[in-house]
């Protein structure tokens, strides 16, 4: 099932750019899909990155082979692979990541535990990506605002 976020409203009806959900499963499948890959996919393949489930071993490795022959299909060049995280801290609702509590600071915001624990995985996900160092970061507090952090 499809979960957009309101700070991705401005490109998911054309899907030009990829949701967190579909990061969520690229970074859960250890793939590591470029922006210019996506453009070569049609908004079909698109959408079928959206729905096709990523959660049980079977469903991680259907989706990485999905993937690895679309890319593949539609570049001719193999899909970059990223190492596939045991524990992924998007999934530890019990620890704020200190680079999420900086990044809140740094707009007046404390997470407190209990509230990450209320968010869902996805959300503790869009959080940790949108507060990576280099990245432009303008979504996260429009992120926090709409998981009611503050």
């Amino acid at each position: 099932m499809a979960e957009y976020f309101q700070f991705e409203a401005d490109f998911v009806d054309s899907l030009r750019c990829i949701p967190m959900q579909v990061r969520c499963k690229l970074d859960t499948s250890g793939i590591k899909l470029k922006l210019s890959h996506w453009n070569h996919m049609s908004k079909q393949e698109r959408e079928t990155l959206v729905e096709l489930p990523c959660n049980s071993e079977t469903e991680i490795q259907t989706y990485r082979k999905y993937i690895q022959n679309l890319v593949l299909e539609r570049t001719g060049k193999p899909v970059g692979e990223l190492p596939i995280e045991p524990q992924p801290p998007w999934i530890d609702s019990k620890n704020v990541p200190s680079n999420i509590q900086d990044k809140a600071q740094e707009i007046g915001v404390n997470i407190t535990s209990e509230q990450w624990t209320n968010l869902t995985p996805l959300q503790r996900f869009a959080l940790i990506k949108l507060s990576r160092p280099g990245h432009e970061n303008q979504n996260f507090p429009k992120a926090m605002a709409e998981f009611g952090l503050f």
